[in-house]
């Protein structure tokens, strides 16, 4: 009967990823099929992570977040959780022999964000290293299917990935992340002062990374690789339009692709996929 609860989990996981990310969720179903529960599982685990430390406004974020984390190790020591959302991610973890280490280093970059801190060179990329280089780790290590070899060719390439995705996300939500909960993430900056020149250098950052993620996207096993593609259309047709907006509008208005765009795009990504990837 157990195998009705694991099933409700990874629905649950699945329901979480829908409701917060359109983009995510139409990469995730051009996965093969075998996978897209456990990656449903890893979002849906650090959504709820997430959601805490940027939402939960009247509650004791720390007290949450220190339950969330004793409740993740507890579910992965005995292998069940009664949270649906942490029994996926467990059974994930589990399943494809996730390093531990990339989930201590996300709990501790959702602790930053409950700090007021000052970001420079090294808290940045601290912060960048736990809150989405070692998301794409886990994602990979499922990708790749207890395969070492492949897992260790292609770990800095999952990296940057996620390093430009969590990017996109800062310049998207720049005033929210300043106005509502007091955070600038890119270091050395005042935002009273945001201009072009200063979004330009960002931006060149995240074009860098974009590029070198693109490479090892090629290199994934055919199970993984049009979905991750997809999510890097997405990711990438979302930075092009910030790039096409001025730094006065980004701090007074969220970018968004409609996601009517999101499913043209998707069409006209498998052509551009199987013609110049395959």
């Amino acid at each position: 009967m157990k195998k009705l609860y694991d099933e409700l989990a990874y629905k649950v996981s699945k329901m979480v990823t829908e409701k917060y990310s359109t983009s995510f969720s139409l990469g995730i179903l051009a996965l093969k099929p075998s996978i897209r529960p456990s990656i449903y599982a890893i979002y849906g685990y650090v959504r709820l992570a997430d959601e805490i430390v940027d939402s939960f406004h009247d509650y004791d974020k720390a007290v949450l977040l220190e339950r969330f984390k004793n409740e993740t190790w507890n579910a992965l020591e005995e292998g069940i959780s009664l949270n649906p959302i942490l029994q996926s991610f467990q059974e994930t973890v589990r399943k494809f022999a996730i390093d531990k280490v990339l989930i201590e280093k996300f709990l501790h970059s959702m602790e930053m964000d409950l700090q007021q801190l000052d970001y420079n060179s090294d808290l940045y990329k601290e912060y960048i290293l736990g809150s989405a280089e070692v998301v794409g780790l886990m994602c990979l290590q499922v990708f790749a299917e207890g395969n070492k070899e492949v897992f260790e060719n292609l770990k800095p390439y999952a990296m940057k990935l996620g390093s430009a995705f969590q990017k996109v996300n800062f310049l998207r939500d720049l005033k929210d992340d300043f106005d509502v909960l007091g955070r600038t993430y890119f270091p050395n900056i005042d935002m009273k002062i945001f201009n072009n020149k200063i979004k330009r250098q960002i931006e060149n950052e995240i074009e860098e990374e974009f590029k070198e993620a693109l490479i090892g996207i090629k290199k994934l096993p055919p199970s993984a690789k049009f979905g991750v593609y997809l999510a890097y259309k997405y990711y990438f047709s979302l930075f092009k339009k910030i790039k096409n907006t001025p730094a006065d509008k980004i701090m007074n208005q969220r970018i968004r692709i409609p996601n009517g765009q999101k499913l043209s795009l998707a069409m006209s990504s498998y052509v551009q996929y199987r013609m110049s990837i395959l």
